[in-house]
């Protein structure tokens, strides 16, 4: 990077730390600590609600998803608007009229004691992790593309955000992501003017939106039915969206601590409801315009020479392998191709110009010829280099758009946009920690602690509680190698393991008002984890037995849970009731 990009990215970070610790005051106590005591307006809330789900894989990620796969990811969150009506008549009023601090407590009073912990547990299990992957994502790339030590940067990135988070609390938090997304926005909006920009001269935004088109990148629907069948092994399509996205939303708003505590400290249920209700309208047009830029990109690089892998340091591995002529052969072939494609793509915009039907035709039949042809040798380059002989990672798909920015966009906005990396790091994982210390202080250590602590002392301890949870992150990070086809969907795979079954048990306590023995709902949750964690090995296999997409864990888990509620409980004596009684 040059000096200037250097000079923006140290001042944003700067920036955004001095923002947080400005906003760090409230009252010494849980509710000041971990909710703003209940004081924020709808505004701030859907800013952090929003920075909560849009991490660093979000934009580092999603870009190169659109480019290798299309934009058919959006699918994914088909089922927001869906679940954020049922969240707003179900989950908010509950959780607002019994003031909790966290989603699990109100799980002890329906139940039982167990329940409220097995259903802490699995949070703190699957958001810890997940955490730490937000951590290590950014990182790993960064690392390879600027030639960072990969332990220094997850130090440097966890290590940062740690300072405001633990010293400010909810506040510092929420105030914080409203910077920066605005930021971020910003950064992305200038990366996507700037793509259209460096196309030719003659060619238009809706000339690349017909190059990206033709070329499959736009595929944005897909019905997730073939021949009159329900393709189960789609991992987007309109169904699973719409099934297993709307699964997994509602158990990541209504149930995921991270979440559950942004809403909660809204200063009213209305701006509670406001908040999520407006982030249903933002969410999807937003993911679709980061997609969008991917999609850009995509065309982009029909009139540019692209790397036949974007990852460099994976290249320079298989330049030392024994495979490394084969490599140079196929990637002077793949030059050649880039070369053709140049020509073939000008022919293609030319004949839009004039709208010559048949040549259009013409044109769009040697351009997938020839990007088929591409697509051939870079997966030939892939397997090369997830062989034994060269040992690396076979995946580039989060390196295509950080690979465009370091090569393409001017001095100052790549240091702005390596800034947002940051950022959106930052974001998610400050109120994902926050969370996990407040799941950790409520759900477990005031349960369980027989000393009677004064406000400034739970105060205290909830902040050396931030301090453990970002410093576990920051270990998850370090040991965090190959972690799936992108990182956007490594983190929804590890949340789909998880949230169908924290969902189930909420799902029962809602609606199943007859169900009280809170041993049922305790081993019904066990077994669908079981029922989740087989079904995913099964896909997993070398050669599957069950060929499934990952959204369908997320209703599997969710209907396990009342499935075997349902059978365990006239089976089980009733002993919520008493185990209540033991705990009050």
């Amino acid at each position: 990077m040059s000096q200037l990009d250097w000079i923006v990215l140290v001042i944003t970070l700067l920036a955004i730390i001095a923002y947080g610790l400005s906003k760090s005051r409230t009252s010494r106590n849980l509710d000041g600590y971990f909710l703003s005591n209940r004081s924020l307006p709808w505004g701030i809330v859907l800013l952090s609600i929003m920075s909560t789900q849009a991490s660093a894989v979000t934009f580092i990620s999603a870009p190169g998803q659109a480019y290798t796969e299309g934009m058919g990811f959006v699918q994914y969150y088909f089922g927001i608007p869906l679940a954020t009506v049922v969240i707003c008549i179900f989950f908010v009023p509950i959780f607002r009229k019994l003031k909790v601090y966290t989603a699990y407590e109100y799980l002890e009073g329906r139940f039982d004691g167990k329940t409220r912990t097995l259903t802490a547990l699995l949070f703190l299990l699957q958001r810890g992790l997940s955490t730490g992957i937000s951590v290590f994502a950014p990182s790993i790339i960064l690392s390879s593309l600027l030639d960072w030590n990969i332990y220094w940067t997850n130090l440097f990135m966890g290590g940062l955000l740690i300072i405001y988070t633990m010293t400010g609390g909810a506040k510092a938090v929420a105030y914080t992501q409203k910077l920066q997304l605005i930021i971020i926005f910003t950064g992305m909006f200038l990366a996507a003017y700037m793509v259209v920009k460096m196309l030719p001269e003659n060619v238009g935004f809706t000339d690349a939106l017909e190059v990206s088109g033709k070329l499959g990148k736009l595929n944005v629907i897909s019905s997730g039915i073939t021949d009159g069948k329900i393709d189960w092994s789609g991992r987007y399509n309109l169904l699973s969206g719409l099934i297993g996205g709307f699964f997994l939303v509602l158990s990541y708003f209504g149930t995921d601590q991270s979440q559950v505590g942004r809403y909660l400290t809204a200063k009213s249920d209305r701006e509670s409801k406001m908040g999520l209700i407006m982030n249903a309208f933002v969410k999807v047009p937003m993911q679709f315009l980061i997609l969008l830029v991917g999609a850009m990109v995509f065309t982009f690089y029909q009139f540019n020479k692209a790397p036949v892998f974007f990852n460099e340091k994976q290249v320079e591995k298989i330049q030392r392998s024994p495979l490394k002529d084969s490599f140079n052969l196929t990637n002077a072939h793949y030059a050649e191709l880039a070369v053709q494609k140049q020509t073939a793509v000008t022919n293609f915009t030319s004949a839009l110009d004039t709208k010559d039907e048949k040549e259009i035709a013409i044109r769009t039949a040697e351009l997938k010829t020839l990007d088929k042809q591409s697509d051939s040798l870079r997966a030939k380059v892939k397997s090369w280099i997830s062989s034994k002989e060269v040992g690396g990672d076979g995946n580039d798909t989060n390196y295509i758009f950080l690979r465009f920015v370091l090569d393409y966009l001017p001095a100052g906005l790549v240091g702005l946009l390596i800034a947002i990396i940051f950022l959106a790091s930052w974001g998610s994982i400050a109120a994902a920690i926050n969370s996990l210390a407040s799941a950790t202080m409520i759900d477990f250590h005031k349960r369980f602690s027989k000393t009677q602590q004064s406000g400034e002392d739970e105060y205290r301890l909830s902040k050396k509680y931030t301090l453990i949870w970002g410093v576990f992150c920051i270990v998850v990070a370090m040991f965090t190698y190959n972690i799936g086809n992108s990182l956007i969907e490594a983190v929804n795979i590890l949340g789909s393991l998880f949230y169908g079954v924290i969902l189930g048990v909420f799902l029962v306590a809602f609606f199943f008002k007859n169900i009280k023995n809170g041993s049922a709902v305790f081993w019904g949750a066990v077994l669908a984890e079981l029922l989740v964690l087989v079904v995913f090995i099964l896909t997993k296999l070398e050669t599957p037995v069950l060929k499934m997409g990952f959204l369908w864990l997320n209703p599997i888990g969710a209907l396990g849970v009342i499935f075997f509620t349902l059978l365990l409980n006239p089976l089980l004596k009733k002993t919520g009731a008493k185990e209540r009684a033991l705990n009050s």
